[in-house]
């Protein structure tokens, strides 16, 4: 009988040694946990996590895994959850859009916490790290059109990915990873609503909790506890629920001969991801041309359908919270319009009543286009113009943001935006030596300097 689906990723990912990663890779991976790692230290004064924080640390628990800035450890299933919600906090963390959406870094700390758990090395969590960005943006090609377009949310898949990457360092052998699989892809599945509309804490929460079933299910299942094995293809799986129209070589093709992590983006700006190329057309038109907004009459951004549906509902033009704010297109433009850059400030409460965004923020239009449409995922067109009080027009087109691999973050980048998010409480030239270093250290050590 043909192997289910669960088993060819499970023995993909039980076989997969240090040694089987080229060099690029393994820096590629390095640069991501740096991001990671500097996004989490920049949410740490954020509501949602505190709140998180102080639930986990009255509840108490076995001192299993550490909590990124705060010195403090708790039971790893829970230091995964709480990890990952600091990690994907600040909507600023990496970003893979094809058919569907997803951050794969939201799972990292399922290797961290487990590896803390067992006293694994990072050596293994690096190998962990590149089967969660494998197998994450593989299943964001495995639906067409993608769960999203069906009205449901990306921790839908990332339910299936998490079992992976905690049972590897686990060292789980290919059943238990088989059943890790199945137990936690069988309750996480996630409706499109946290995105949608009026946005609250839950928008960057529910990923984090899938990581955080995939750790429980990876600990279930190497005790022998049983999951569905045929969750992908079988009778009312995931194939069989969502309807018709996967691509299963997009999902377990290949393994191997490539590494999907190199294909990854990281973000520029603490934004939902399509308003990226908008973003940096509207500074860079801003910019080069001296413009004052005050001197603005219209603003309109061609792109594609969803980001006219995700982005400029009527919720979005006047936002009361950063989560609302960061997935709105009008007000993340106002923010380049009125001060030529978007900064993890700009979504705080001072910035979300600065009386100058709303001078600016209705003038701010939304266009579909079939055309762009049609370029995307390839790529995140965007056409930008602004119309003065005078009648002038300018107009910029980009194709991608800054970010994408196409026009990748410079290690420049990356230590300017790691600066900004936690330079004022840790030493980020130290903090990047080590991560960079970070293969001769146990999970222990690695997570002790945070």
């Amino acid at each position: 009988m043909e192997q289910t689906i669960s088993r060819r990723i499970a023995e993909f990912a039980v076989n997969l040694r240090y040694e089987d990663l080229p060099e690029n890779v393994i820096q590629e991976v390095k640069r991501y946990l740096y991001d990671s790692v500097g996004c989490a230290l920049g949410s740490m004064h954020t509501r949602d996590v505190n709140i998180i924080k102080d639930i986990y640390a009255d509840m108490g628990g076995k001192e299993e895994a550490t909590i990124f800035g705060y010195k403090l450890k708790m039971p790893a299933v829970q230091a995964s959850f709480l990890n990952a919600l600091m990690i994907r906090a600040l909507d600023y963390n990496d970003i893979y859009w094809k058919e569907d959406p997803s951050h794969p870094s939201d799972i990292i700390p399922a290797a961290l916490a487990m590896a803390e758990r067992v006293g694994a090395s990072m050596k293994d969590v690096i190998v962990a790290i590149v089967l969660a960005y494998e197998f994450e943006q593989r299943i964001c090609e495995f639906a067409k059109p993608g769960v999203r377009e069906r009205k449901w949310h990306h921790a839908t898949l990332t339910q299936f990915v998490s079992p992976i990457v905690a049972g590897k360092v686990l060292g789980l052998n290919v059943d238990q990873m088989v059943n890790a699989i199945g137990i936690s892809a069988c309750h996480n599945h996630t409706i499109g609503c946290p995105t949608a509309g009026k946005l609250t804490m839950m928008k960057n929460t529910v990923d984090p909790m899938s990581t955080q079933s995939g750790v429980l299910a990876a600990l279930m299942a190497e005790k022998g506890f049983t999951g569905t094995e045929a969750i992908f293809e079988g009778k009312e799986g995931l194939m069989d629920v969502f309807g018709p129209d996967w691509d299963v070589d997009a999902l377990i093709g290949g393994l191997g001969k490539s590494f999907k992590i190199l294909e990854c983006s990281m973000k520029a700006f603490p934004t939902e991801a399509l308003t990226h190329t908008h973003i940096s057309a509207t500074i860079k038109i801003m910019s080069e041309n001296d413009i004052h907004y005050k001197d603005i009459d219209t603003v309109t951004i061609k792109t594609i359908a969803r980001a006219c549906d995700i982005l400029f509902d009527s919720h979005k033009y006047r936002p009361k919270s950063r989560e609302t704010a960061d997935h709105s297109l009008p007000y993340c433009v106002a923010c380049a319009l009125v001060d030529r850059k978007v900064t993890t400030k700009s979504f705080d409460d001072e910035s979300i009543q600065d009386p100058r965004i709303w001078e600016v923020i209705d003038k701010i239009k939304g266009e579909a286009s079939e055309e762009f449409e049609k370029m995307f995922p390839a790529k995140q067109p965007s056409r930008v113009t602004i119309k003065l009080n005078d009648g002038t027009e300018h107009t910029l087109y980009l194709e991608y943001p800054k970010g994408d691999p196409r026009e990748p973050m410079t290690e420049a980048d990356l230590d300017a935006k790691v600066e900004a998010l936690c330079g004022d409480r840790f030493d980020v030239p130290a903090l990047k030596e080590m991560i960079y270093a970070c293969e001769k250290l146990s999970a222990i050590e690695f997570m002790k300097t945070l």
